[in-house]
């Protein structure tokens, strides 16, 4: 015999409704892989369409066309150099070809080779997540179009 009362499965019922409506606001606060590989190639062709300056300037914009969420572009030269970064524009210029993660991982240069041989790829790694603050998993969709790398990325949960 069970111990519930005959509205404990209304409150039940109740509950699971309530979190079927809480739990695609909190997938919705991240952005997905597939967001990541579409806003790279939208960023692709605005800057095929237009010039890379336009480009660079609309992905520095914080509430720019290419940043949604936990997620920003950042394009990069095949020397390591940042030509425009979604969410710190203190890299922009800098050369960060040795940077590493947090486990060692020269994660740009690797980045930069990986583009040498790859039409568009995904790479892991950790990162500070600039919603968060904190230091997290980052997967990177990465598109090369001539000197330029343009890379989007997710935080993995």
């Amino acid at each position: 015999m069970s111990t519930f009362t005959s509205a404990a499965p209304g409150a039940i019922v109740a509950a699971l409704l309530a979190w079927a409506m809480v739990a695609p606001a909190i997938a919705d606060e991240f952005a997905t892989k597939p967001e990541a590989e579409a806003m790279v190639k939208k960023t692709i062709v605005f800057m095929k369409a237009n010039s890379k300056d336009k480009t660079y300037s609309e992905i520095n914009r914080k509430d720019g066309p290419f940043t949604d969420r936990d997620l920003y572009m950042v394009a990069y030269g095949f020397d390591g150099v940042v030509r425009a970064h979604g969410a710190n524009p203190k890299m922009l210029g800098k050369n960060l070809m040795e940077l590493k993660d947090i486990d060692g991982k020269a994660f740009v240069r690797e980045r930069v080779e990986m583009a040498k041989k790859n039409p568009s790829f995904w790479q892991e790694y950790k990162f500070t997540n600039p919603v968060s603050g904190k230091i997290e998993p980052k997967a990177m969709y990465c598109q090369p179009s001539d000197d330029v790398i343009i890379c989007g990325g997710v935080y993995l949960r």
